[in-house]
C-alpha cells in the first residue's frame, strides 16, 4: 500500500506498467516498440528466517524475444548495505525465474542517483567476484514535462516527471501542466493521479501546491488509497457524510444506463477494474448475468469502496448460509 514518496516511486510501476517504455527510452536502453509487462512478487526470501524484499519486480517481454526481470528500487540516501542487497536481489531472480535481470533505481536526490549508478563490487582485493551497474533514474535524467500537451501525451511519464522533480523549481510547472492535461482525462486517470501525486510528493511544498490545482467532484467514486487521509478520500468522505455521494453516484449511473441492467453490469465491472480490484470469470459472470436491477444497483453501490470482488455480494451470501 501507498503510503510514502518511496512506495509512490515504485508503486507507479506496478500500477502502470507501460512506463517502463518512456523510462527505458530516457536511458538509452534498447527496447522492442510492442513489449508485454507483468508484474511479479518482490518477495525473494529464502527459506531461512531472514526477510528480503524488492520494491517491485516486473517481466518485461519484448515482442521480439529475449524477455527480462526489472528489479525496481526507489532510494532515498545512500546505503552502504546496498551494495550486498542489489547485487543478492539480481542473483536470486535470474536463479528463480531463469531469464536476466536488470535493476532500475530511482532518486529524487542528485547526489544519492550519483552514488547509485555504482558500479558495486563484490569480491576481495585485487579480485572482483561479482559487479552490480544498476540502471539510475533522477532529477539529472529524466526530462522535465512542462507543456500540457506533452503531459497528455503519456500522463504516466508526466506524473513520474512529477514525483521525480518533487524538490526541484520546476516541479510549479510540472505540476501545473499534468494538472492541466488531467482535465481531458477520463475521471479513473483523474481519481488515480490526484492520489498518487498527493501521496508520492510526501512533505514537500509541492504535495499542498496539487491538492491546490485539484478540484475534485464530490459525488465521484471512493478512494485509489483508502486510509491515507488524501484530497480525494477527503472529498468522498465528506460527500458520503452529507448524504449526497451514493445517491448522486447512483443517479447518474442509472441515467447512464438508462434502464438497461447489461450497462449497469458492465459499469460495476469497469468500476472495480478501474479501482485495481481483481474480478474473477465466476464473478464476473454472476455480474453480467444478473437481471434484477435493484441488485445491481446495490453491486454497484458496494463496487465503490470494495477491496475484493466477493465483498458485493456479502449479504446475499450470509442470507444463504441462514
Amino acid at each position: 500500500m501507498v503510503n510514502s514518496p518511496h512506495e509512490a516511486s515504485h508503486r507507479i510501476f506496478q500500477d502502470r506498467p507501460e512506463l517502463v517504455t518512456p523510462v527505458f527510452r530516457v536511458l538509452g536502453v534498447p527496447l522492442a516498440a510492442k513489449v508485454t509487462v507483468d508484474v511479479l512478487t518482490g518477495d525473494v526470501t529464502e527459506i531461512r528466517p531472514l526477510e528480503r524484499r524488492v520494491d517491485s519486480v516486473l517481466r518485461v517481454e519484448p515482442s521480439d524475444g529475449g524477455a527480462f526481470l526489472l528489479a525496481i528500487e526507489a532510494q532515498g540516501r545512500r546505503d552502504p548495505d546496498k551494495a550486498a542487497s542489489w547485487t543478492y536481489y539480481l542473483a536470486y531472480l535470474r536463479a528463480k525465474y531463469g531469464i536476466p535481470a536488470l535493476l532500475l533505481v530511482i532518486c529524487q536526490d542528485r547526489s544519492t542517483a550519483r552514488w547509485a549508478t555504482g558500479p558495486f563490487k563484490t569480491g576481495v582485493e585485487g579480485w572482483t567476484a561479482l559487479s552490480t551497474h544498476p540502471l539510475v533514474i533522477g532529477p539529472d535524467n529524466l526530462p522535465v514535462i512542462t507543456s500540457p500537451t506533452e503531459a497528455a501525451r503519456n500522463l504516466d511519464l508526466a506524473a513520474f516527471s512529477a514525483l521525480t522533480h518533487a524538490k526541484d523549481s520546476d516541479v510549479t510547472a510540472i505540476l501545473e501542466a499534468l494538472a492541466s492535461a488531467l482535465g481531458t482525462a477520463d475521471s479513473a486517470a483523474l481519481q488515480y493521479y490526484t492520489e498518487m501525486l498527493e501521496i508520492g510528493l510526501g512533505d514537500t511544498p509541492a504535495r499542498d501546491m496539487w491538492r491546490n490545482l485539484m478540484r475534485l467532484d464530490p459525488n465521484a467514486p471512493g478512494t485509489y488509497f483508502p486510509g491515507r487521509g488524501t484530497l480525494v478520500e477527503e472529498t468522498y468522505l465528506k460527500g458520503r457524510a452529507d448524504g449526497t455521494t451514493e445517491g448522486k453516484v447512483e443517479g447518474r449511473a442509472e441515467g447512464r444506463i438508462e434502464g438497461k441492467t447489461e450497462t449497469k453490469a458492465q459499469s460495476i465491472l469497469e468500476l472495480l477494474a478501474g479501482r485495481g480490484v481483481p474480478i474473477p470469470e465466476s464473478i464476473q459472470e454472476r455480474i453480467t448475468s444478473c437481471t434484477d436491477l435493484d441488485t445491481l444497483n446495490r453491486w454497484f453501490s458496494r463496487a465503490i469502496t470494495a477491496t475484493s470482488a466477493d465483498e458485493l455480494f456479502a449479504e446475499t451470501e450470509a442470507k444463504t448460509a441462514e
